[in-house]
């Protein structure tokens, strides 16, 4: 019975989280939002079902922005 009672809050919580997610979201692009999300470590199946896309879609998003992130070093900064 506790193990039920368990599974049935952590169903109610995942709820609540989604619906507070949207609400932070809204207005913003797909690409934004997912942005946000990840920021706030929810994983992307969660993502995607939030902003209504793909997981592969929510992690491309996100290798993007980490990519922007890292640049290079440059042969001028080095010399």
């Amino acid at each position: 019975m506790e193990k039920e009672a368990l599974n049935s809050i952590e169903r109610k919580l995942d709820i609540l989280i989604k619906l507070r997610a949207s609400d932070c979201v809204q207005g913003k692009s797909k690409t934004e939002a997912i942005i946000m999300l990840g920021g706030l470590g929810i994983d992307s199946n969660t993502i995607a079902e939030i902003v209504g896309t793909t997981p592969a879609t929510v992690t491309a998003r996100l290798w993007e922005k980490k990519k922007k992130r890292i640049k290079p070093i440059s042969q001028k900064e080095t010399t």
